[in-house]
């Protein structure tokens, strides 16, 4: 892929991950062909309606069933949120862990 693509793809898809993993994430992407790039950037979970999730149905633990966190989804859901404590803290850290999520698929994909 060109470095322009790749650039292309990190401007559109780059606020999906941390920021330090951005340079590790162009250099994987210039190892592969435009399209297979752009299916798996566009396959990432976005971490702004991870945070809508959060704030409207966050005591459930959908925002934890979203970005693939089973587990802590079910826990969330029988524990109603912490009652509603944990729920809180979330809003605050469930778009870090959406982005590191992302991250850790990106690097199995490859």
């Amino acid at each position: 892929m060109e470095k322009d693509q790749a650039a292309q793809l990190i401007a559109v898809y780059g606020g999906r991950f941390p920021s330090y993993t951005l340079h590790n994430i162009y250099e994987e992407l210039q190892k592969m062909d435009y399209s297979e790039a752009s299916i798996r950037m566009a396959q990432t979970t976005d971490p702004t309606i991870a945070i809508l999730i959060s704030v409207f149905l966050g005591q459930l633990g959908i925002d934890r069933f979203f970005i693939g966190d089973t587990m802590l989804g079910v826990l969330k859901l029988i524990t109603c949120g912490g009652c509603g404590v944990w729920t809180i803290i979330d809003w605050f850290l469930i778009m870090g862990s959406t982005k590191e999520k992302n991250f850790t698929k990106f690097n199995k994909i490859f």
